[in-house]
């Protein structure tokens, strides 16, 4: 990937390994991105056969044995030598053919993952609340988690609105407000967000109030009996029942659904008029993100990184977008909620981790060495702060760590990313 971009940036010359190599990598400039390309140099170079070369590419496929692309590379030295190849142009193309097989696709894929590629960026640009509602309904999928991508959608600007007995479905939908004449498209999270509640019990809500709103709690209790107790537990720690009264918060709904499931009786008839609503303070700031976390896997509300942000401060911990102003070679420190872990096969031990704070998203680049030092603390930790050297390569902004401490300051239970 970094030779081909840096010729296409102008960065480097385009050369290749032997002239002959030249009509086969001319419009990949010098370098071999396709699989068909692998083939065509190993007959010109080595004279494979058809099916030698047929060989070669089931080396390569999904199952990539190393043991067979050995016997290959010792057909392909004989052959390059039988051409009167140099010994470092030989080298040279081994190279380019090995590294190739341990991360090659055949062109036909390439173009489909492309397509997908514009076709997605279109979609997200032009029809971010469609985009995400979309990807948000046919979860589990791809790489970052529904926290993440409600996130990131918030970043871009859509309005997203939390789960809400009067007004949410089963599916994530798109509502729509008037601002400044204007029809601005909003995300409502859908019922399928709720851990544990059944979508049975959901469609009844909807079905119930298309045929007249509901009155309260106690009128939601009564006419969907379809809902377990859990359920409306978990509808009232996310704060889904506070639509249904006034003056309702998470805990006060909590005390209604604990009414309305139990039997009446002389000491609940005995409970005075104000003290219906609740004896129970409302939830906190970090109250909230827990059960937000704990009932939905997300929030709608601030990011968790918002609540330790001036503390961070004080540390001089940087957010994620300011670290374009930081100098590329500068000490730094970023930190975040841990939404992937990477350790690839090809990346000679180094782990990549990629931390999401109210702003972004930053990338972490950690040495073997320093990952067995910190390895329970990478692996385990929601929360990090890394210090290190930042590295900014043509906008590719990265932190090369050299210290990485946990961070314990919420016990919401965000989702990651891990080693896949």
């Amino acid at each position: 990937m970094h030779p081909y971009m840096r010729r296409r940036q102008g960065k480097e010359p385009v050369t290749y390994a032997h002239p002959s190599l030249e009509p086969i990598l001319e419009r990949t400039l010098g370098v071999p991105l396709f699989q068909e390309q692998l083939l065509r140099i190993a007959m010109v170079a080595a004279n494979f056969t058809g099916g030698e070369a047929e060989e070669l590419r089931r080396a390569m496929g999904f199952k990539r044995s190393e043991e067979r692309m050995k016997q290959i590379e010792a057909k392909l030295r004989s052959g390059m030598t039988q051409n009167g190849f140099a010994p470092e142009t030989q080298e040279e193309i081994i190279t380019q053919i090995t590294s190739f097989a341990r991360y090659g696709f055949p062109e036909s894929h390439a173009a489909s993952f492309a397509l997908i590629a514009y076709a997605s960026a279109y979609l997200k640009f032009h029809y971010l609340a469609a985009f995400t509602a979309a990807l948000l309904n046919n979860q589990p999928m791809g790489f970052y988690s529904p926290a993440v991508l409600v996130h990131d959608a918030q970043l871009h600007g859509l309005r997203v609105k939390p789960i809400n007995a009067l007004d949410s479905e089963w599916d994530c939908t798109i509502e729509h407000t008037i601002k400044d004449d204007k029809d601005i498209p909003c995300l409502r999270i859908g019922f399928r967000y709720v851990r544990g509640l059944r979508q049975t019990g959901a469609d009844k809500i909807v079905s119930e109030r298309e045929k007249r709103p509901f009155e309260g709690i106690d009128d939601l209790v009564r006419r969907v009996p379809e809902l377990q107790k859990a359920e409306l537990v978990t509808l009232s720690e996310i704060g889904a029942l506070n639509c249904l009264g006034k003056g309702v918060h998470r805990r006060t709904a909590l005390w209604q659904v604990e009414r309305a499931a139990r039997p009446a009786g002389p000491l609940l008839d005995a409970i005075p008029e104000q003290m219906e609503l609740s004896p129970l303070r409302q939830m906190t700031d970090e109250e909230r993100l827990v059960a937000d976390f704990h009932g939905s896997g997300m929030s709608t509300g601030p990011h968790p990184m918002t609540y330790c942000r001036e503390a961070l401060s004080k540390l001089h911990v940087k957010r994620a977008c300011d670290l374009a102003r930081v100098p590329d070679g500068q000490y730094t420190r970023v930190a975040g909620c841990v939404i992937a872990r990477q350790r690839p096969g090809t990346a000679k031990g180094f782990v990549f981790l990629s931390l999401e704070d109210e702003t972004g998203i930053s990338n972490v680049i950690v040495n073997p060495d320093l990952y067995e030092k910190y390895r329970v603390v990478i692996n385990r930790e929601k929360f990090l702060r890394v210090e290190g050297v930042l590295q900014n390569q043509d906008h590719t902004i990265s932190i090369k760590a050299s210290r990485v401490l946990p961070i314990s300051f919420t016990a919401a239970e965000t989702q990651s990313h891990d080693f896949h």
